[in-house]
Parts: structure tokens; sequence; C-alpha cells
């Protein structure tokens, strides 16, 4: 058999299902002489499309399927099927791949479904036979022929009866083979009444596979109306995702801004309570700044009528109004408390005191001989206190304190 690179398409398809017509073989030779080269001629018919995998196979005959093919050629694809020269088609088969027996063989056109398009007569590869060849003989060879003849003869006669025989054989074989068909035929009318039957539930099965298609349709028909109604609801849902997502990006917005507020309403709340604090501390600090000037007051007035002053002759009297005030000293509240002391060299009389000694309120001889002892000073009025005068700035501080 010929060797090939990838085997023809075959298929186990009997030959009662084979469509022989749809290709003919034309110029098929009774026989060809082995050792050349074979040429088979074949013509598409007017409905047959010839496809890329069709191939024409050498089968001997008595096949049962194609495959069992003893060597193949793949067909040639016509360019234009329309043409009339297109449909006439060769193929031609090497030498080396032809059978070497006398066998009958016959070509095949196989499409690439494995199924047989046609199929042509018979033929054989062997040479020349002298039968075919005349000849001319003696009368001894004649003769000697016609005994050969007789023989011939009486051989056939013998082949006759054993046919004979056969036939009779045959006969009553075709006999039983009847009555086994009327057993057949009782057996088909069976499976006929069966076959009625089955039909009838066929019927009813198929009724009711068309209602069952119909119920089908009508799921169907629901089914994409649910999804419509999914689809939307699932649009309607990504909306209020979407909004709740804008909602929360709006509530941590205003939960930011809430405590930006809070945080701001915190540090004001310290503030004011900073403020609240500092506020009372002010007000007990101007609360004993009053109870101070008060006690001042009353300490001065004390002072002042144990020197036997009147408050109201004093030239640091306490301005009847802001403006007296301010004009005398912005910076002091009941005026300045030793602007009416004498800083000359020659003592007040008031402010002579009685002398420590001989208890005498005038100047006697030990206030004379004290002054002429100590050198000039300036003396508090308030507290007793002495400071030389030369620290005359320092002693006006000391005064100033006790107005505080």
């Amino acid at each position: 058999m010929e060797e090939t690179i990838k085997d023809p398409p075959t298929s186990a398809v009997l030959l009662d299902h084979c469509h022989f017509s749809q290709v003919i073989f034309n110029s098929v030779e009774k026989f060809y002489i082995p050792g050349g080269d074979v040429t088979c001629h074949y013509t598409f018919t007017q409905h047959f499309i010839p496809r890329r995998k069709d191939w024409i196979g050498i089968f001997r005959v008595g096949w049962k399927t194609t495959r069992e093919y003893y060597t193949f050629m793949w067909v040639t694809l016509p360019i234009d099927l329309n043409n009339k020269s297109a449909k006439q088609q060769e193929v031609q088969f090497k030498a080396y791949y032809l059978p070497k027996d006398d066998e009958y063989y016959q070509f095949c056109y196989v499409d690439e479904d494995g199924v047989v398009r046609g199929a042509s007569i018979p033929f054989q590869f062997r040479p020349e036979n002298e039968e075919d060849i005349l000849v001319v003989t003696t009368q001894e060879e004649l003769e000697t022929l016609q005994s050969i003849n007789k023989k011939l003869e009486l051989k056939v006669k013998e082949q006759k009866d054993y046919w004979e025989t056969e036939l009779l054989q045959l006969k009553e074989q075709n006999q039983k083979m009847s009555s086994e068909n009327e057993k057949m035929g009782i057996r088909v009318d069976q499976l006929q009444a069966q076959l009625s039957t089955q039909e009838k539930e066929m019927e009813k099965l198929v009724q009711g596979d068309q209602d069952k298609t119909e119920q089908l349709e009508q799921l169907k028909k629901e089914n994409d109306h649910l999804f419509l109604s999914l689809t939307e609801q699932r649009k309607d849902q990504k909306k209020l995702e979407q909004t709740v997502e804008q909602m929360k990006q709006n509530e941590t917005t205003a939960m930011k801004k809430q405590q930006e507020l809070m945080d701001e309403n915190f540090d004001l709340s310290k503030r004011l309570s900073e403020n609240k604090i500092i506020c009372n501390a002010l007000k007990r600090e101007k609360e004993r700044l009053e109870g101070e000037n008060d006690l001042l007051k009353r300490e001065n007035s004390r002072l002042l009528s144990y020197m036997g002053l009147d408050f109201n002759s004093l030239p640091y009297q306490v301005p009847t109004s802001d403006e007296g005030g301010a004009r005398q000293n912005p910076g002091l509240a009941y005026g300045n408390p030793y602007s009416g002391i004498q800083e000359s060299s020659s003592p007040s009389p008031l402010s002579i005191k009685k002398c420590p000694i001989c208890k005498a309120d005038d100047i006697c001889d030990h206030t004379l001989e004290q002054q002429q002892m100590q050198p000039l000073c300036l003396n508090c009025p308030i507290c007793d206190k002495i400071f030389p005068a030369t620290e005359k700035q320092i002693f006006e501080d000391h005064v100033f304190c006790h107005s505080l």
C-alpha cells in the first residue's frame, strides 16, 4: 500500500448508505498491464461539490468499508466548477503503488466524511492472455483441441450436475427461509402493532413536550421580566448607595466641622474660665486694695487728727472730682501725703514732738542739744522713721509706699 504522511479520512459506513452515482468514472479498461502507471478519468455530476480532503482509492472487489483501500491519491480541486471542462478530472497512480496480483479491483471516489460518492467497473492487473491472440493451427492440432473440448464438456456437465444439486439445496433453504419469513411476517405484524402503540405514546409525549415547551417559554418571559426588574432595582440600589455615600461624606464633613467647633468652643470655654479666674483675682485684688485704701484712709485721718490738722485744710486734700485728682497727681488716688511737709531747715511747729526727757511741748535745752548733735534729717510723719537729708528721694518713696 502507499505510504503517506497522513491517512485519508475513512469511515465504517456500509455500502447501503453510499451514493455511487455522484461521480462517474470514464474510460476504465478491463485490465491494466503491470509495471505501468494508471490514469483514472472521472466526471463530477451537476449537484456534486468536491472538497479539499476528497480522495480516490483502489479497492479490491468485495470490500465492505472505505478502510479497506489498497492505495489512494488526493483529488485536485477544480478552479471553477461552473466550467464544463472543470467537471472532467483525472488522477494518476504510480506503478510502484499498484497491486501485483490478478484479483479484481475498482476505483472509488471517497469524500472527506469517508462516504463513497462513485465507483468504477471492476478491472484486473495482468498481462495480455493467449486467448486474446488469433492463432492459426493445423488439423492435428485441431483434433487435439476437439479432444480437449470434449474433456471440457464433460467437466461442464459435471459442474452442471453439481450446480443442480446446489440448486435443490438452495430451494430447500428457500422453503425454510419462506417459513421463517412467514414467522418473521407475524413478528413484523406484532412489532408494527407495538410500533403503533409506541407511536401513540410518542404523540402523547410530544404533546406533553409541546406543553412543557410553552410553559418554558412563559417562564422565560417571566424570567426576562424579572431580570429587567432586577436590573432597575440594581440601578436604584446603586443610586441609593451613591446617595448614602454622599450622605456619609456630608456627615464626615459635618462631624469634622462639629469637632472644629467643639475644639473652638473648648478653647473659648478655657479662655473664658481663665478670664473668669483673672476677673475673680482682679476683683479680690480690687477688694483687697479697697480694704487697704479704707485702712489707709482711717490711718491717715487718725494721724492727721493726732497731728492736730484739719483734713479739709491740708494742701493735699483728696480732690472732689476726677479732674481735680488728675490735675494734682494722676498716679495717686488720695493725693501726695507728704506734699505739705516742710523741707526747709527750720522745723515746723507741728513737727516738733515732746521732749522724751523733760516732757516739754516746746523747744527745750535737750531738744536743741539733739539738733546740734545730729545732722539735719527727714522724719516720716506716719511711722516716725528717720532718713538723712541726703536721702531725700528714698524718704519720698517711703512716704509714698504708705499711701498704697
